[in-house]
């Protein structure tokens, strides 16, 4: 048994995940990071409110409404926990708004980089922007003056809209007061200003300035008491009934249409708006005073990404870094049989983004053009509207090859994307499946059927992150490429299983949710609880994105009280509580933020000195383990596993720069430098892109 305690042995999701954002946001506070890179960071946050708003806080109200007096693994009611949530987030949001306006903006201009905002304008910017709006703005508005005639109008989810407070009567003598300007998604939000006109090597304006510099001439003859940007979050989660649908595909579209139509969960509004406005757009959604946000800047920060992307000031940015192509994939392509034969030497390693994307390409192009290629299997979950990837798999069905593509149509946010990757799949012979409905494929599995002497061989790539060639340069994540033919027959069966019907199958190296995954960690975890009773060395490490699981966590605990000795790398939520006396003294508990996004999972488990490493595509959360199809692997070559230890664990833990260390009450402090400053990600760029 837990020891007992006043205290919940769980922390709240959501308060874990705004603890995350802080961690991001101090990237952007500290001011050594590169000045675009602060900005960049900012905007990460607001991105990341945005789904944290459209996915996180649409449950907690929706809890409130079926179950409003159950109380939660962390102590709190639908309704306590909703309120702890919007004040930690509103104090989010202030630091965030204070850090854009009183610092990020006044340094990015004096450095030649400019929002050139109204009061700021020379008369010759004024006459630009007039211009500007005349000529590319203003016939792409359609003012609605409300009146029973003219209702409030449909929002689409975190569109850019404008209230316009009125006095005066119109032509046909009806009396203004309250009119609403949407501005179409097809305007651009920023517009770079001719240097000779700003006076700035880079000045910029926001279509927010243009539109309430020049919103008068929409309603000529009227007085504009005021004009005031907002904006509306709504619900964005995707409800499929899986016992009614027949095609999951044609089901999917179908809801996508109506997903920036649900319900209301937050309002931006402009920091100058009128109380009396704001409680107007507060009840025309639902909404209450705590679910609205006054700001200072955008109300959609994140559009000054561009920004960071446009600019050509290299030393205000990272210093570009580029990956270098491991041995022996550096090899030309020529002669697809050498690439099979590397890896049938042995097992290969990549380490993303310290080391190149481009060989898992590679195999996908070798197996595309090698003529003893017979068929090819892939899962795909993200991979964006320009991938090589896809276009690799489009050209093999092209030539011939048997292609199978497990496409998940429900991965947030790349529905529409991977409907459409589906669909050009289809078009050139593909066998393209869905996967099983109510059970995400998350898995990141690549297949190659290889003709050899008469004989069928497989080779694999496994890997703990997406087939994303853009994200592969920001994200950590490893990927192994193996012709080891028991994980091999492994992955066609998991591909069996996912393509057609029958029992589960028995896999003899793989790991698979939501079959043995889960019950395998907790075993693991267990057995090194029994070796730490019978006074044997027992050590836990395991690094992860988010780690939330009940079952798991109660292992974790009752580990550490029987004396092993646990290291945890969580970098988002994480619902255990370290460091507690008698229930998790003998955990440690860090998040690393820094210039890429750690999202690799590695588990470690010393097992009496036999030392399992395994890699998988799944994090320690309910939603992994039972209601989506994941794997984990084991590395198996003693060489790799070194390297993976290393790479995940040693340095990971030996970093002083960019780690945080988290305390028994879910708050991470920032582990302080000892000694020589070690950070995680110049090392491994260091020792793996050299």
């Amino acid at each position: 048994m837990l020891p007992s305690s006043s205290e919940p042995v769980l922390l709240n999701r959501e308060l874990s995940l705004l603890k995350f954002n802080e961690r991001v946001l101090a990237m952007a506070e500290h001011r050594d990071t590169p000045l675009l890179e602060r900005l960049r960071y900012l905007c990460i946050v607001s991105s990341n409110l945005d789904e944290f708003f459209e996915i996180r806080i649409s449950s907690l109200k929706e809890q409130q409404r079926q179950n409003p007096g159950q109380t939660g693994t962390d102590g709190y009611t639908p309704g306590e926990a909703f309120d702890r949530v919007q004040i930690a987030t509103h104090g989010l949001v202030d630091r965030q708004n204070s850090l854009l306006t009183h610092d990020v903006l006044p340094r990015l201009r004096d450095e030649g980089i400019a929002l050139l905002d109204p009061p700021c304008w020379s008369e010759e910017l004024r006459a630009w922007a007039h211009a500007t709006f005349e000529r590319e703005v203003m016939p792409m508005l359609t003012p609605i003056g409300l009146d029973p005639a003219h209702p409030f109008p449909r929002v689409y989810n975190k569109s850019l809209n404008f209230i316009v407070s009125l006095h005066g009567q119109d032509a046909f003598g009806r009396s203004a007061s309250i009119a609403i300007v949407q501005a179409p998604r097809a305007l651009p939000r920023v517009m770079k200003v001719p240097t000779e006109v700003s006076g700035l090597p880079h000045g910029y304006m926001l279509l927010t300035a243009l539109i309430s510099a020049f919103v008068g001439e929409l309603f000529p003859g009227l007085d504009i008491k005021g004009c005031y940007q907002w904006r509306v979050t709504r619900n964005s989660d995707l409800f499929v009934d899986e016992e009614e649908i027949t095609n999951l595909r044609q089901a999917l579209q179908g809801e996508l249409s109506q997903r920036n139509f649900g319900a209301a969960v937050r309002l931006e509004i402009d920091h100058a708006m009128p109380a009396a406005l704001a409680v107007f757009l507060q009840k025309e959604f639902l909404l209450e005073p705590r679910d609205t946000y006054r700001v200072s800047g955008p109300v959609n920060l994140s559009r000054l990404m561009q920004l960071c992307n446009v600019v050509e000031r290299p030393e205000l940015l990272f210093p570009e870094y580029r990956p270098k192509i491991p041995p022996p994939f550096d090899m030309a392509l020529d002669n697809p049989v050498e690439l099979f034969g590397a890896i049938a030497e042995r097992d290969r390693l990549l380490h993303h983004p310290y080391q190149s994307f481009q060989p898992v390409l590679n195999f996908l192009t070798a197996a595309a053009l090698d003529p003893a290629v017979v068929a090819i299997k892939q899962t795909i979950y993200r991979t964006g509207e320009d991938s090589e990837l896809m276009r690799l798999l489009v050209a093999a069905a092209k030539a011939g090859k048997e292609v199978t593509v497990v496409v998940e149509l429900m991965a947030r946010f790349d529905e529409q994307t991977n409907i459409n990757w589906a669909a050009k799949l289809e078009e050139v012979g593909a066998h393209v499946s869905y996967g099983v409905v109510g059970h995400k494929t998350h898995a990141k599995m690549a297949l190659v059927l290889r003709r050899e002497n008469g004989h069928i061989r497989r080779y694999g790539h496994l890997g703990t992150g997406n087939y994303h060639p853009r994200t592969a340069r920001l994200y950590t994540d490893f990927g192994l490429l193996t012709a080891d033919q028991k994980l091999c027959v492994d992955m066609d069966k998991v591909f069996s299983l996912l393509t057609g019907l029958g029992a589960r199958r028995p896999l003899k190296l793989l790991l698979q949710s939501p079959f043995t995954l889960h019950e395998t960690m907790v075993a693991l975890i267990r057995n090194e609880a029994i070796n730490a009773k019978a006074g044997k060395k027992a050590r836990i490490m395991a690094k992860m994105n988010s780690l939330l699981e009940p079952i798991i966590i109660e292992a974790l605990y009752k580990a550490s009280q029987a004396g092993v000795r646990i290291d945890l790398i969580v970098r988002g939520a994480c619902a255990l509580r370290a460091g507690v006396a008698g229930l998790s003294e003998n955990i440690r508990l860090r998040s690393i933020i820094g210039q890429f996004l750690e999202h690799s999972r590695v588990f470690y488990f010393y097992n009496d000195g036999a030392e399992n490493v395994y890699l998988s595509s799944a994090d320690w959360m309910d939603r992994n383990f039972f209601r989506r199809v994941e794997i984990s692997f084991p590395v198996l070559d003693p060489a790799l596993k070194k390297r993976v230890i290393n790479e995940a664990f040693t340095y990971a833990l030996r970093d002083n720069q960019l780690a945080w260390r988290a305390l028994p009450d879910g708050t991470y402090v920032k582990v302080r430098g000892r000694g020589k400053p070690f950070n995680l990600h110049h090392h491994l760029m260091r020792q793996l892109g050299s």
